[in-house]
């Protein structure tokens, strides 16, 4: 005895409209995105990458045209995350999920499944009728056909996805060549199985069951977002409609289903806002084309808000207590046809602006005033002094200088603070130098002894300055000076 029903299989039927172009315009130009960004090149000068979008893992840093980002630098990673979570908090508010209708990875990656499903097998009923039959030569090569396919986009997605690790060109030809690493081979074959199942087979199981954000996405709509809503004062009470039929005391939902086949989540928008509701716009598409083909007038089912839903409700009780008209016995009124009117700025909007403003003002800050040289100084603790035969004391510290810049470098450095007697720095080997040389995109390590004349015991506050003679820009650190 099974307590659970298995989930039936959804069978998106295709539809044309102005929802449906722009969900392809939006598939193709993020797709197309995504599998040309790795060959974009960007001239950073010699010895340093020209793949424009690109992270090294070896190198330990991460490119994004002009941008380079380097382990020190967390901070603007974090705020890339701050700003892709607000940005979404805001859209959500402004316009619901068109991230999950749109946008979203698992989304458009099963958009594209569908649409080869469509072309190898047919549209729904086709589908259906395929999968219901048994097994024969032509099921054996449509279904094999799609599968196919679907596990070479998946190849070229994992493909694509370890190019934004590696020099795109380069990895190419070790992969045409046999060359490869296990590691690359590993995560290409991983990212190409995930991508076949998630989008050939798991699909709404994903937004609905594995994403956390349908579950929290009401926190952020208010009554001015705009939501896919249907018009039941408008289309209720439903029915069958036969040519010829007038539309007296009848609504203009014909009960024709077309919004719930066309749904990629299997949903009826008309039982109201639901969780799985991606907004992706299919269900106003189809209903619109029904409305066209009865001389109705269209958005039966359209994008608008609650506040707007329930001032139509309002008027609509209004005139069925007054007799006056029946709840859409006049479809040309202004309560039926006008446009939502939403309320852009309030303040969940104005909120989330605000943060967005000053996350990016902040980032954009760090960027340009950002320095190629740092400087890092750590006292030496055991001993933590030393004192010399003639009576002066001598402190040990170990120093580190990151050029970020793509030339080498040679640094000079000074103590601000105490009167030095000696300041001598020892490179690899407690080899004396007097200038501190680092090759350009690296860390230069050192060790710096100061000596000053004895005095009393005690801490001294202190400061190093690093300065480039030829840029003439120092790079400062604090620290101290034990007696």
């Amino acid at each position: 005895m099974s307590y659970f029903e298995k989930a039936a299989k959804i069978y998106p039927r295709r539809v044309r409209g102005t929802f449906r172009t722009v969900k392809w315009i939006v598939m193709i130009a993020l797709l197309g995105l995504y599998y040309a960004a790795p060959w974009l090149r960007w001239d950073r000068g010699p010895h340093v990458p020209d793949q424009a979008i690109f992270i090294d893992l070896t190198g330990q840093r991460g490119y994004f045209f002009g941008i380079e980002i380097w382990p020190q630098e967390v901070y603007l990673l974090v705020g890339i995350l701050i700003l892709a979570a607000i940005g979404l908090f805001f859209a959500t508010a402004l316009l619901g999920r068109v991230w999950c209708g749109y946008a979203c990875p698992q989304t458009v990656w099963t958009d594209l499944f569908v649409w080869v499903e469509r072309f190898v097998q047919g549209d729904r009923n086709a589908r259906k009728k395929l999968d219901d039959s048994r097994w024969t030569v032509e099921k054996l090569w449509k279904k094999g056909l799609t599968h196919l396919i679907w596990l070479v986009i998946g190849a070229l997605t994992g493909g694509a996805w370890v190019f934004y690790f590696n020099d795109a060109p380069t990895l190419l030809s070790d992969m045409w060549h046999g060359d490869a690493s296990w590691s690359v081979i590993g995560w290409i074959v991983a990212l190409t199985l995930s991508t076949y199942f998630m989008a050939g087979f798991a699909r709404e199981n994903v937004c609905t069951y594995m994403c956390p954000y349908a579950r929290f996405q009401s926190a952020m709509f208010d009554k001015d977002t705009l939501i896919i809503s249907y018009q039941p004062e408008r289309g209720e009470p439903r029915g069958k409609h036969k040519k010829g039929d007038n539309w007296d005391n009848r609504g203009h939902c014909i009960d024709c289903t077309a919004c719930v086949v066309v749904c990629p989540m299997g949903i009826d928008i008309r039982d109201g806002l639901q969780m799985e509701c991606i907004s992706c716009g299919l269900c106003i598409d189809a209903c619109n084309d029904v409305m066209k083909k009865l001389d109705l007038p269209g958005d039966l089912i359209r994008y608008d808000t609650e506040n707007n839903q329930t001032h139509r409700l309002d008027i609509s009780f209004r005139r069925r207590a007054d007799r006056a008209a029946t709840v859409v016995a006049d479809p040309t009124a202004p309560s039926v046809r006008a446009k939502p009117r939403v309320r852009w700025v309030r303040p969940r909007t104005i909120s989330y602006a605000l943060i967005l403003t000053v996350v990016g003002s902040v980032m954009l800050g760090a960027i340009l005033t950002r320095q190629t040289t740092e400087l890092n100084i750590i006292h030496n603790r055991a001993p933590q002094f030393v004192r010399l035969s003639d009576g002066d004391v001598r402190n040990a510290y170990s120093l580190k200088i990151l050029n970020k810049s793509h030339e080498d470098r040679r640094y000079t450095l000074l103590v601000e603070g105490v009167v030095a007697r000696d300041l001598s720095v020892l490179a690899a080997g407690d080899v004396p130098v007097t200038h501190l040389s680092v090759p350009a995109n690296s860390v230069g390590e050192f060790r710096v002894r100061l000596t000053t004349s004895n005095g009393a015991p005690g801490r001294t506050d202190i400061r190093f300055v690093l300065t480039d003679p030829v840029t003439r820009r120092s790079a400062r650190h604090d620290s101290y000076f034990v007696r």
